[in-house]
């Protein structure tokens, strides 16, 4: 677990801030759950045979001799609140959702053991339209944020009845070469099958090759169900890969899943991913309903906004991953001058603009050091003599003027007249 500096906090929230614009656009509206949950509603929504159940949660009994997690992934919660408030008989829900998210595993670059995501949830909605719909969402907030080498790679999980014919067959494959699997594929031969083909043993990928495949065990309705999304995608000129072996590490999921990845860090790494899951409602006592959703992942999404700016200084990354500078930094020094630059830092934050006040009564020049290394576009210098004639020396510290910006790099300006200050800072 980290800590967020306030150097990574300002870009966390630009990210953030880009994400919140394409859900307005989009008609979501903000819901936020507990980060501590009763243990049965992952068990019973994600499925005590994955990884995250058997493995990775936080759990613990509190003084109520009650089971309780602290929340390993957002859709559960999500759910178990819309069903709790009987949000579901309002009609359709279009929810998004952001924060921290908590998986007792190995940390490594751009995974920790609580990690933080930004998600979709899409309750009551079931036309393979609508499966389009929340992928597009996503992939245009990544195109937006500058992330570069995105690929969609899109499965289709089909129906239980389909899953479950799949499964018979995938098992009796895998027995015939129980020999040459690892431990972890035997153990969950029984279990989850399944999920051995998302495994990342070399050896393992290499015979799951000739291994039978969900989607040609999937009936005629799945498969022309799935054809419509795809219809839909090439609709919204969104480009896509079936990837047969992809499946989602939760039970709950059927039909339409996808994974959204990047090769900016070098191998293909997952940045967001999701997938219909119309049989959670009901398994968590709700009506049957169906519900689309995906998340991404923030700090493989910053490591992936890193890697674009640096490749590209002038792109929507950069721009996104730019420390956020003040508009103006005031220096100051001497009783009166103090005084008065408190007064007038007050009066330009009210009017909009974003204004650093030094504080520390230092000599000037260590003052216009801390101006600099803040990147403020202006300093405002007060001294006692111009706090006594009501003035301020404004000085333009990023470049020197040229004709397109005429304004003088070093003048006076009255400090009573806020409103001309404020217009000479912005222009």
């Amino acid at each position: 677990m980290v800590d967020l500096l306030p150097e990574h906090t300002s870009r966390w929230q630009a990210v953030e801030s880009v994400a919140r614009d394409h859900f307005r656009r989009a008609g979501l509206q903000e819901i936020r759950t507990p980060l501590l949950e009763l243990t049965e509603l992952f068990a019973r929504g994600i499925g005590e045979a994955t990884d995250v159940v058997g493995k990775e949660m936080y759990t613990f009994v509190d003084r109520g001799d009650r089971s309780c997690t602290l929340r390993p992934e957002g859709t559960a919660s999500v759910v178990r609140a819309a069903l709790q408030h009987g949000l579901l008989s309002q009609g359709p829900q279009r929810f998004w959702y952001g924060g921290p998210m908590f998986r007792y595993e190995r940390p490594q670059a751009g995974r920790q053991r609580q990690f933080h995501q930004i998600g979709v949830e899409y309750l009551g909605v079931g036309s393979p339209r609508s499966d389009a719909e929340v992928i597009v969402l996503a992939w245009a907030l990544l195109v937006d944020l500058g992330v570069q080498g995105l690929v969609l790679e899109i499965n289709s999980l089909g129906t239980l009845q389909d899953r479950k014919k799949y499964r018979e067959e995938l098992v009796a494959w895998l027995e015939a070469r129980s020999d040459q699997l690892d431990d972890d594929s035997r153990k969950r031969l029984h279990t989850n099958p399944l999920r051995i083909l998302d495994s990342k043993n070399p050896a393992i990928r290499e015979l799951l090759q000739d291994a039978p495949t969900l989607f040609e065990a999937l009936s005629v309705e799945s498969k022309g169900r799935f054809e419509e999304v795809q219809v839909h995608l090439e609709t919204l000129q969104i480009p896509s890969q079936l990837n047969p072996r992809l499946v989602r590490g939760l039970d709950y999921y059927g039909h339409t899943a996808f994974e959204i990845t990047s090769d900016q860090l070098g191998a293909q790494a997952t940045v967001c991913g999701g997938g219909r899951y119309d049989g959670l409602v009901e398994q968590l006592g709700g009506p049957p309903t169906p519900a689309f959703g995906w998340a991404l992942g923030m700090e493989r999404l910053m490591l992936l906004l890193e890697a674009a700016a640096s490749i590209n200084p002038d792109g929507s990354a950069a721009r996104v991953m730019a420390s956020t500078r003040p508009d103006l930094y005031v220096v100051n020094r001497g009783e009166q001058a103090e005084r008065v630059a408190l007064v007038i830092a007050h009066q330009l934050r009210a009017a909009g603009l974003v204004v650093e006040l030094d504080s520390s009564g230092a000599a000037f020049n260590k003052q216009f050091k801390r101006a600099g290394r803040s990147r403020a576009t202006w300093a405002l210098v007060i001294g006692d003599d111009e706090a006594e004639r009501g003035e301020g020396r404004l000085k333009y510290l990023q470049e020197a003027t040229t004709q397109a910006n005429p304004t003088p790099i070093d003048q006076l300006h009255r400090l009573d007249d806020v409103t001309g200050l404020v217009r000479l800072v912005r222009e």
